[in-house]
């Protein structure tokens, strides 16, 4: 048994390493949404090449449902990871949809992930269900050596953050955040709280276990680039972000704009002023 923890825990150190890359950043592009959002996102129809195009920006970890793995596979570079989706949303369209888990950290394995997800969603009658799916999933990326990204956010991402904010309040973020640490999630993946303060404080709530930000709905991209930057010299260790990069209209040069920020500690404005160059006035 010592000697199968010992070789599980080498497993997880070397997908770690690739999920979190040499300079100690996690730029994730989130290519998911087909299993989440209430309607379909038209970006999305294209997997292949949205794939490509946050590859070429400088995402390392591309994170998506198992049934898009084998078309999107061509696209991915030898040293990008793979962060298998284990749930998906039922009745998405409600104010607190339930999280199903659809896929095993076991099929992850067999398609070659470096990492697994699952999205926490607290509060209501489902809550128990929630944590015990957590825990069970946690039980076993952790058997395997694999590690497990959970996304601490508000139960719905497809409103407004600030609306969801003062529905649920920045506590509901606070307490998601250490109960994914304390059950084991390898990196927490949470909403903006607001301000850079707050987000420091959802930073020490994770206890030292590695913070990234989501991207939520669609912002302006300087909206965007700055709340990276700010949630960077807070203390996080990167981002998780899906329709302000596959419905942007250059996810390539955006993706890379948030490289710029999170990797090479660009400015905001610096990297805004550069992607207004490759790409154009920046999209609604």
């Amino acid at each position: 048994m010592t000697a199968r923890v010992g070789m599980a825990q080498v497993g997880k150190s070397m997908r770690l390493k690739r999920v979190i890359d040499p300079a100690g950043v996690s730029l994730i592009c989130a290519l998911d949404h087909g299993m989440t959002s209430p309607t379909f996102l038209e970006p999305l129809a294209d997997i292949a090449a949205r794939t490509a195009e946050t590859v070429a920006g400088g995402a390392n970890v591309i994170m998506m449902s198992k049934g898009m793995v084998r078309l999107a596979e061509p696209a991915f570079s030898p040293t990008t990871s793979l962060a298998l989706l284990l749930s998906a949303s039922a009745n998405p369209a409600d104010a607190q949809p339930e999280v199903v888990q659809v896929a095993q950290v076991e099929e992850a394995l067999r398609l070659g992930a470096d990492a697994v997800v699952l999205f926490t969603a607290l509060g209501g009658a489902a809550e128990p269900r929630m944590i015990r799916t957590l825990a069970d999933v946690g039980r076993e990326a952790a058997s395997l050596g694999v590690p497990l990204i959970a996304e601490a956010e508000f139960p719905t991402t497809y409103a407004q953050v600030e609306e969801l904010k003062e529905q649920y309040g920045f506590e509901y973020l606070r307490r998601n955040v250490r109960l994914c640490a304390e059950l084991g999630a390898d990196i927490v993946k949470t909403n903006w709280p607001g301000d850079e303060d707050l987000f420091g404080r959802l930073v020490e709530a994770a206890g030292g276990i590695p913070l990234v930000l989501a991207g939520g709905s669609r912002l302006q991209d300087r909206e965007l680039l700055w709340r990276m930057e700010r949630a960077t010299a807070a203390g996080g260790i990167g981002c998780s972000v899906g329709r302000n990069i596959f419905m942007h209209r250059s996810p390539e040069a955006i993706t890379r704009a948030l490289s710029r920020v999170i990797r090479e500690r660009w400015s905001a404005s610096k990297a805004f002023e550069e992607l207004q160059e490759q790409a154009g006035e920046e999209a609604p």
